[in-house]
């Protein structure tokens, strides 16, 4: 019988109703700056598949908890 870990979902970008337009550019930047860190940390640490996924999973699901709840932080503050 084979073990496999199932992944943990990524983490999507939610961003605040004032800042929705701004989704798919977020996006985009964010998916840039993951494949280059990713790709650098590869060939510069000789990480293997596995590996390289898993950073790639890991800066993904940080970058977009970290605008997410950023974003929110502000707004609750901005309201008080």
């Amino acid at each position: 019988m084979s073990t496999r870990m199932q992944r943990a979902p990524l983490h999507s970008l939610q961003l605040p109703p004032e800042f929705e337009d701004l989704t798919g550019v977020i996006q985009s930047d964010l998916k840039v700056i993951v494949s280059i860190l990713t790709e650098r940390a590869t060939d510069r640490l000789l990480l293997s598949g596995r590996q390289s996924q898993q950073l790639q999973r890991a800066l993904w699901s940080s970058l977009t908890e970290t605008i997410n709840k950023s974003l929110e932080l502000y707004r609750w503050n901005a309201a008080r």
